[in-house]
């Protein structure tokens, strides 16, 4: 009875989490990084400090919303399918309703002059939480020459041409493949070369 309650408790913690983070994070799914990071990592400890690069690299791999897929990803780490769905709604709830409202009123509310100005400063604010994001990621990534020229080649191809981030993505993911196998192929020659001394 005491682990059925228990599992209850975590899916009920699961799903208010979720819910705070997408209920009070504005800017979509990139915005949300900083504040998924926290509460998963530093506030619950469901995912470790090493490993939350990995899944938001997944989550942003796969198709979907970055802060979906994460979600879904660390609810069924925590609490299996059940903590996968709740987790997945906890985040989607909150922005489905606002937009749901938000529709109702379109026009009244985009005529309104102070919203404009209330929209202004959350682009601002949306801004620094992204960079935020990446600074703090940034410096639990484990860099290498290739890593570095990697992350140099993707900046500059996504901010200053036209090419989709997708072949970037695949562009990175291929290279650093193609690299880790040269790489063990090397280790695998030089070991063979060490016992054959």
């Amino acid at each position: 009875m005491k682990e059925k309650n228990s599992y209850r408790e975590k899916l009920l913690t699961v799903f208010i989490t979720f819910f705070k983070i997408g209920l009070f994070t504005f800017g979509g799914g990139y915005a949300m990084i900083p504040l998924i990071e926290y509460e998963t990592v530093e506030r619950h400890h469901w995912i470790e400090s090493k490993d939350i690069l990995d899944i938001f690299a997944i989550a942003e791999a796969t198709p979907g919303v970055i802060a979906v897929n994460t979600a879904t990803f660390v609810g069924y780490k925590v609490a299996g399918f059940w903590g996968s769905l709740l987790a997945t709604l906890g985040v989607v709830i909150p922005s489905f309703t606002i937009i749901s409202i938000i529709a109702l009123f379109f026009q009244e509310f985009q005529s309104l002059e102070w919203v404009g100005y209330a929209f202004k400063g959350v682009r601002a604010g949306v801004i620094v939480l992204i960079l935020g994001a990446v600074v703090k990621m940034g410096k639990k990534g484990e860099y290498t020459p290739l890593t570095a020229l990697i992350l140099i080649l993707a900046f500059g191809l996504a901010s200053f041409t036209d090419i989709n981030v997708i072949y970037l993505l695949l562009g990175g993911a291929v290279t650093g493949l193609v690299y880790q196998v040269w790489l063990n192929r090397k280790q695998a020659d030089e070991k063979n070369d060490a016992v054959k001394k």
